[in-house]
This record gives structure tokens, sequence and C-alpha cells, in this order.
């Protein structure tokens, strides 16, 4: 049949049409390009090879991951610390600059009337014989919470107006709106001065870094009370009385104690807020470190004067020498000073720190003996000068005119 013809012939040109496409499929399986090449160049496994790209991928990924993590935790605390800036500025008018260790004076928070501040319960003793107050800070509740976790860091300052000869702190609680404290203070007052006399019992949050908040006060008259009897009430803590606060200034130190070395190193940082004492309203502060040994003056050294301001950085280094067994009973007195060319130099404000201290002092110096090598920063509010010597009983030398002046 015609079709089976066509079938079975086979034209001689058919076997030169099979090797062109034999050519063609063997392109399909030509030499690997360059990654192929590179890859058999490698003496290792191809798993192998696959493994080591995989981790070196992961790696980067994580380095990736890694820095975003920071960037946002960093925007993070930008915008925590500008909201601890914002919730203790309240009733600032204008604009201020806000220090990011220590805020202005103006900056503080007093708060307002209409909040509640809490409760505290004291008692009062008085002994006419031997013209001895005994005051009794029991304790509190429900103070107002002042850091940004819903608590406090309270403690509480004692002291009595118009003559203030010393100046009591409690020990500091940490965490809570319920502090127990249990500790007494005595002050001497004659009879004749009781009546004109004011107890101030003031409720501050402790902070290491920045200035103490305020939480709220009581003011007693003494002289409206009935004292045939012990009193022991609770009272509600009343908005602070702005204009009292002491107005020395502020300091803030560093202290660090080698024991194997028997070195004592302070360091001068900054003071804010120091007293006008220059008829143009600054002054020219300067810092005096000075040790005492069983009440007599040992060592001292001071930093540079720093013109015409009332907001010095200093930032200078001091060393020390002091035994082991001496350092239980080493003061150290930190004054800051106005300097004067022409008259004497007048003494801002002063603080000290040593076993005998209390208060922040004690808790500072506290914190470095129980952390030796290690610098411990605080900052401390100065007390006047005559307040810090009757404390250490402290000797004044005469000062003769044209002689080197004295600490």
């Amino acid at each position: 049949m015609p079709t089976k013809i066509l079938l079975t012939y086979s034209h001689p040109s058919a076997n030169t049409s099979v090797t062109p496409a034999a050519a063609f499929n063997g392109t399909t399986t030509a030499s690997p390009g360059f990654l192929g090449q590179l890859l058999n160049k490698i003496p290792l496994p191809r798993w192998a090879v696959y493994t080591i790209f995989a981790l070196m991928l992961l790696v980067l990924v994580t380095c990736v991951l890694c820095i975003c993590v920071k960037c946002c935790c960093k925007g993070k605390r930008k915008r925590k610390r500008k909201l601890e800036q914002q919730i203790h500025l309240k009733g600032v008018n204008g604009s201020t600059t806000t220090a990011l260790v220590q805020p202005e004076m103006d900056d503080v928070e007093y708060g307002s009337a209409d909040k509640p501040r809490g409760r505290m319960l004291y008692s009062l003793e008085y002994s006419a014989q031997n013209s001895e107050l005994t005051v009794g800070v029991k304790e509190a509740a429900g103070l107002k919470a002042m850091d940004l976790g819903g608590t406090s860091d309270p403690y509480v300052k004692v002291y009595t107006l118009p003559n203030k000869p010393k100046t009591y702190e409690t020990k500091v609680f940490r965490r809570t709106l319920q502090p127990v404290f249990n500790e007494y203070f005595k002050f001497q007052i004659p009879l004749t001065e009781l009546n004109d006399s004011t107890l101030v019992m003031q409720m501050f949050d402790f902070n290491r870094f920045t200035k103490h908040d305020i939480i709220g006060e009581l003011r007693l008259q003494l002289g409206a009370i009935d004292w045939n009897h012990v009193i022991e009430e609770w009272k509600d803590l009343s908005e602070a009385s702005k204009f009292e606060q002491e107005n020395l200034g502020d300091i803030c130190f560093s202290l660090r104690y080698v024991p194997t070395a028997s070195k004592l190193t302070v360091v001068i940082l900054e003071a804010k807020n120091l007293k006008k004492m220059d008829h143009g309203g600054l002054s020219d502060p300067y810092v005096k470190v000075q040790l005492i040994l069983d009440k007599r003056k040992w060592k001292k050294r001071r930093t540079s004067v720093k013109k015409r301001t009332l907001n010095p950085y200093f930032n200078e280094s001091f060393n020390f020498e002091v035994p082991f067994d001496q350092i239980q009973r080493v003061q150290v007195v930190i004054s800051v000073w106005d300097h004067d060319k022409v008259s004497r130099n007048d003494a801002i404000g002063k603080i000290f720190l040593g076993c005998e201290a209390g208060g922040n002092q004690l808790r500072h110096w506290a914190d470095m003996l129980s952390n030796p090598r290690r610098p411990v920063a605080q900052w401390h509010s100065l007390l006047s000068a005559e307040q810090v010597d009757s404390t250490l009983a402290l000797k004044y030398t005469l000062k003769i005119p044209f002689t080197k002046k004295t600490f």
C-alpha cells in the first residue's frame, strides 16, 4: 500500500538530520558557570559549603537585629528621660535648661496642694527639767508616689526653727509608700524659747543622682501644744514651704577607698544653685576637702577657683593616704567657699561624711566602704558652716590679718 511504503522508507539524509539534534541536546549538559567552578575548587563537600554559607547569613541577620534592638532601646530611654523631666518640671513657667544629673532649684517639683501626699505618725515629749524635746518619727502611710514605678524611697528630715542647731535624717526605705521608721531625735530647747519654736518634719524621696524630691511636710507650733502628756498622733502631710528650703546649694562628689593601697580618693565633680555671695548676684566658688582625725584637723586640699558662677564644674581629684585602721575614725569635710581678693573668703556651705555622720552622708560613706575600689558618686545639700562645725566640735583659730588663711 502506498501508505506503508512511505512509513518504511528511509532517506539517506535522515542520518544527517539526527546529528544536529544530538549536538543541540549536548548544550544542556555544558560545563558549569562561574559559581559552579568556584564551588568545585573548594576542597569541601557541597553540604559543608552550604552549611557555612547558612551560618554566615544567620550571623549577618543576628547583627542586623541587634542593631535594631539597640536603636529601639536607646529611643525608649530618651523618651523615658524626657518623661521624667516632664514629671519633675510641672508648674515651671517658660523654657528651662535642665542638667542631666541635677535639676535646677526652680525645676524641683513641690507639688500642688490639692493632691494627697500621705500622712505621718509622730510623737512628741518635752522634759522641762532637762530642756529636752524628744521627737519620734514613727511611720507613714499612703505617701505620694514620686518614681515612675509607682513607689518612692522615703526618708524624713527633722529640725527646729527659728534656731536650727541640728538637722536629723531618718534612714531611707526603698520602694515603699508605707515606711516604718521608729526613730527618735532629741533637741535642746530652753523652756523660755519653746513657745517661739517651730518643729519641721519633711518627707523626701531619695534619689542618688538627682535632687531629692520633697513629698510633703508637717510644721508644728510648739507653743500651742499641751506638754502635760506625751503626744502621739497621725497627721496629713501638707505642701512644703518652698521659701524655707535650703538655699546654700548642692554639691556632687565621689568617694573611693582602696584598702590594700590605703588610698582614699575624693573627686569633686560639680555644684549647683550656690548661694549668691557677691554684689553682682554671683560667686567665685572653690571647694576645700579636709580630713578630720580624732577631732583634729589632719589633711586638706582645695580645687581651683571658678569665676562668676553659681553652677561650677570642677572634676578635680584628690588622693589621701588613710590606713585601714584609721578609716573608721576619719571624717571628710567638704566645704564650698567664695573667693575674695580683698576681704576674707566666705564659707558658702559645708557637708561632712564619716562613721559619725548621719542620713545621706552616712549612707554615702557606708556605700564607699562596702564597695572597695569602686567610686561612689552622690549629690548632697550643703549645710551651714556653723551647723557642721558645732557637730564636729571644731575649734576656730584666731585669724590675724596678712597671715596665711586657715580653714
